[in-house]
């Protein structure tokens, strides 16, 4: 171990409500993440909507300004829910931010009495695939032609389902 291993402290996140406040952070990471990202505005016009609610990854053991490792925004309505993005900045990429909002996301949604959970995800993504499979989605259909990627190429969407009941 060397001298700057001491000065370093590796980030602790912990997951709490997603607030306005943390909308700039969320977009930064969508945009890291997503070829058509969507910008503070589109995430705050959805989190301001009474069906709508999110989880955020802060840093809880910063000395100055915590970071934001992920956020995820989901809905319910009529006893569904859908998560509409999840976004873990690349810096935290495997080790288990996205897995922890998730849980999140789905105790609220049981919460508020959502019976099953949907989700879209691009079809080339295979570490949020994966992620969802563990969680216990399974594919019901799929969006041919959905995302359109930087470079123009069209993937499709994988629709996924997890019953909550």
């Amino acid at each position: 171990m060397s001298l700057t291993d001491y000065f370093i402290r590796k980030p602790e996140f912990e997951i709490v409500p997603l607030e306005t406040d943390d909308l700039p952070q969320a977009a930064a990471i969508h945009q890291l993440r997503f070829a058509s990202p969507w910008s503070d505005g589109e995430l705050h016009s959805l989190l301001v909507q009474d069906t709508v609610f999110g989880f955020v990854a802060r840093q809880s053991n910063a000395y100055a300004r915590p970071l934001t490792g992920g956020f995820v925004l989901s809905r319910v309505a009529a006893g569904e829910a859908e998560i509409l993005t999840i976004g873990v900045d690349p810096r935290f990429s495997r080790q288990g931010l996205g897995w922890r909002l998730m849980r999140a996301a789905l105790r609220e949604a049981r919460d508020q009495a959502a019976e099953a959970v949907f989700l879209e995800v691009d079809e080339t993504n295979v570490a949020a695939i994966g992620l969802y499979r563990k969680l216990g989605f399974v594919d019901v259909g799929k969006r041919r032609a959905y995302y359109q990627g930087a470079g123009g190429t069209r993937t499709a969407a994988l629709v996924m389902r997890l019953d909550l009941g």
